[in-house]
């Protein structure tokens, strides 16, 4: 299984970031090649949640159903798929002051064995690698732009 570890620090409150994320409806606009995020079901937060993704990289689109293994509030968001791509996904959140907040992820996946597993690993990996860096500026990015239009959020 690869894994990709990423942290960085917005200048937002740690509610105001746990918020943004937490928002399936924010994901398509930071999550790069996001193209379709959408609850499976009434509930669309907290820990049971399911989802229908799509993520473009590359040539391939992968699809996922995926499910909310881990919430606390401000705290911790985990996805781990069920079914589609094998992926998971931490995203923790920690108050460094009441203006800043350090956000890491940790991006898990893992491709079918195989010669058609190790075929499509070579091709997409250095996609995700990409993606999961270019995601954390794009979340950075409109966390911050999203708090100074809505400093009362």
């Amino acid at each position: 299984m690869g894994l990709i570890q990423i942290s960085a620090v917005a200048q937002v409150p740690v509610s105001v970031a746990f918020a943004f994320v937490d928002d399936h409806r924010n994901v398509p606009d930071w999550m790069f090649g996001v193209t379709k995020f959408e609850p499976i079901g009434a509930q669309d937060s907290g820990l049971g949640a399911e989802f229908d993704v799509v993520m473009q990289l590359g040539p391939k689109a992968m699809k996922s159903k995926i499910r909310c293994t881990e919430w606390g509030q401000d705290e911790v968001i985990t996805l781990t798929s069920y079914e589609g791509m094998r992926n998971n996904s931490s995203w923790r959140f920690r108050a460094v002051d009441a203006e800043k907040t350090e956000l890491s992820v940790d991006f898990g996946y893992e491709f079918p064995g195989g010669f058609a597993g190790k075929a499509l690993a070579k091709i997409v990996e250095p996609a995700i690698q990409i993606a999961i860096r270019q995601t954390e500026q794009n979340l950075r990015k409109a966390i911050e732009e999203h708090h100074r239009a809505n400093p009362q959020d």
